[in-house]
């Protein structure tokens, strides 16, 4: 059976290339109000309709299934924090809009975990109120990208709704909890690299075994920058590096070169917005297998006005909060170690300004760090600065 897939706020594409894996066809029509982002759709999926910003959107066009990674800009920490009253995240309100004239089979929605805490859940309130008017059960996870072997800890809110299929026995119909008690994922190494945000250090650094810490757009500086990594066994002035655009692209699943038509300068925020390919490729198998699985999540009612948890679900006319982990799979056998991706897609030495800076605060700082750490810092300083 042919999917119209309708892609809104659709960035370089992670949602629908991650279906497109699934088995599911190109998307008919994409909506992206950023002229780079509309580049790589452009290059990456020819064959499909391209508009511009999502508010022009007067219908769904009978799409079966409509996607929705909508901007993150008003619900994360380091951003605006003024939740759906903001412009650029109150702009999913227009879709929700829309559904109740429409009835995709599917709707695909993906964002940050802070918007099940921001104002005690309002935004996730407003969501789930909207779709449950509009006649569609629905259920949401937070999912760890290092569930699929990416070694980026990468925490996502995935909201999956159907007003014909169970969502929840799609979201969650597996559960292998694989994070060890340090921190580290299931088959991640503790001997090769470490991922660190070098523009903080102050109150905390992201610190992640084998991994990095979350690609982002842009810092709490407004700069777009790449955590930095510590490569415990490279050579001197090697060994606090950054990971180049095309590693980036590859520990958020793209191939490398994903986003090489785009400007360079945009490429890092491109990347830090985009969604982990392979989540959406998982939830895209359930898609096409719903009917299939018969799950019953452990689950208790969902009380008015309590806190929203990491996962939930409408069910039987009735809210549940569900217990399950962010770990739909186990990355003990896929595991992609840091270090490998960076060797064979490219890092360079962070620079002297860079290190020093993250070095000072760190050492200014009450946090705890290893010795080990500390002499690998320093000494990429003094290289640095010849």
């Amino acid at each position: 059976m042919a999917h119209s897939i309708l892609g809104l706020f659709a960035g370089v594409g992670g949602m629908e290339l991650g279906l497109q894996q699934a088995g599911f066809d190109e998307p008919s029509e994409f909506y992206e109000w950023w002229p780079s982002a509309r580049s790589v759709l452009a290059h990456r999926f020819g064959d499909s309709d391209l508009h511009g910003d999502v508010i022009g959107l007067r219908d769904l066009r009978d799409a079966t299934i409509v996607t929705a990674g909508f901007p993150c800009t008003d619900l994360s920490q380091a951003g605006r924090t003024s939740g759906l009253e903001g412009l650029a995240s109150g702009l999913i309100r227009h879709v929700l809009q829309l559904l109740r004239t429409a009835s995709p089979e599917w709707v695909l929605i993906e964002n940050v975990p802070n918007m099940l805490r921001l104002g005690r859940g309002a935004a996730i309130r407003e969501i789930t109120a909207s779709l449950e008017a509009a006649g569609y059960a629905w259920a949401y996870r937070t999912i760890d990208s290092r569930s699929f072997g990416l070694p980026q800890r990468r925490k996502r809110v995935y909201l999956l709704a159907s007003a014909v299929h169970d969502p929840a026995a799609i979201l969650f119909r597996d559960d292998l909890p694989s994070e060890d008690p340090d921190g580290a994922a299931s088959g991640a190494a503790r001997d090769s690299a470490y991922g660190f945000y070098w523009t903080e250090g102050n109150r905390g650094v992201g610190w992640a075994i084998d991994a990095v810490p979350t690609l982002k757009g842009s810092t709490t500086v407004s700069i777009p920058s790449p955590p930095a990594v510590w490569m415990c066994d490279s050579e001197p002035g090697m060994s606090i590096v950054r990971p180049s655009i095309e590693s980036a692209e590859v520990l958020q699943g793209f191939p490398a070169g994903w986003t090489a038509n785009a400007p360079v300068r945009d490429r890092w925020k491109l990347v830090g917005n985009a969604v982990s390919v392979p989540v959406a490729r998982w939830i895209g198998e359930g898609m096409l297998a719903a009917g299939e699985q018969d799950v019953t999540p452990h689950r208790k009612h969902h009380s008015d006005g309590a806190a929203w948890p990491k996962s939930a679900c409408h069910l039987d006319g009735r809210r549940w909060d569900v217990e399950v982990s962010e770990w739909p799979r186990s990355p003990e056998a896929s595991y992609q170690h840091l270090a490998d991706v960076l060797l064979a897609h490219g890092q360079e030495p962070l620079s002297h300004r860079a290190t020093r800076g993250f070095r000072d605060r760190l050492l200014r700082s009450n946090l705890r760090y290893s010795v080990e750490f500390m002499s690998a810092l320093d000494e990429h300083v003094a290289l640095s600065a010849t």
